[in-house]
């Protein structure tokens, strides 16, 4: 049933096209095939060297409209920062406590922020932390003294991006059930960091192709330069 689903909603999409933004996004919902309200991601590919250390895109953003799910965050922290991570909504705040739930197998949780005086304790678990993205990193703001600051940030949606191996940066931005607006305000918000975020020794054409998906339904393409346009820059 799962394969007859997507098939028809593959026939709604012209897989030679390029969309327009706001064509790209009515399409992806209307396209999204499951009864569970699915993810939506894209991915960009980028006209960079990601080998290149100078050539790195990454950063942080909040999103007008959140993710659309309940993120838990967890917080390494102690003493008064303790205090203020849990009034600001953490789901679960401690020290070597949390390293042992950690090194225990419990990974129940989206982010993770630490303390800079906590950074030590969370090199016990940084081999299990890392390879998840959940490493706390002062670059996106997950390694702060501003706890109550951050933990709120990333309770709304804070959306943190960075690019691959292969020149790609992929998030998902919000669920179906939001819409195509929201949706595509989600999109332009990321769209504009990521294109604030070239390295100014990349040269040539920077964003090189975009798509959106749901969970389960159909690649739709969309149009570069007119994704940028619509952002207000330049993809060169």
């Amino acid at each position: 049933m799962a394969g007859k689903k997507f098939a028809a909603a593959s026939k709604k999409v012209d897989s030679a096209k390029k969309y327009t933004v706001d064509e790209a996004f009515k399409l992806v919902v209307e396209t999204a095939p499951a009864k569970f309200d699915e993810s939506i991601d894209v991915a960009l590919r980028l006209g960079i060297d990601p080998k290149q250390s100078d050539q790195q895109v990454r950063g942080a953003i909040a999103l007008p409209h959140g993710l659309g799910k309940d993120v838990k965050v967890v917080v390494f922290a102690k003493g008064p920062k303790e205090a203020e991570a849990k009034a600001a909504g953490a789901d679960f705040v401690g020290a070597d406590d949390l390293v042992a739930k950690i090194q225990g197998g419990w990974l129940d949780f989206d982010k993770c922020i630490a303390t800079p005086d906590m950074m030590a304790t969370v090199s016990k678990v940084a081999k299990i932390l890392g390879p998840r993205g959940l490493m706390p990193n002062p670059k996106i703001g997950t390694v702060t003294m501003n706890v109550g600051e951050a933990v709120t940030a990333e309770k709304k949606g804070k959306l943190d991006f960075r690019v691959d191996k292969a020149g790609i940066v992929h998030a998902g931005i919000g669920k179906k059930s939001m819409g195509d607006a929201k949706l595509r305000d989600n999109f332009m918000t990321l769209l504009g960091a990521i294109v604030k975020a070239k390295p100014a020794s990349s040269k040539g054409i920077y964003l090189r192709s975009i798509a959106v998906a749901s969970t389960m339904g159909p690649g739709v393409k969309i149009e570069p330069n007119a994704a940028a346009a619509a952002a207000g820059a330049a993809t060169t």
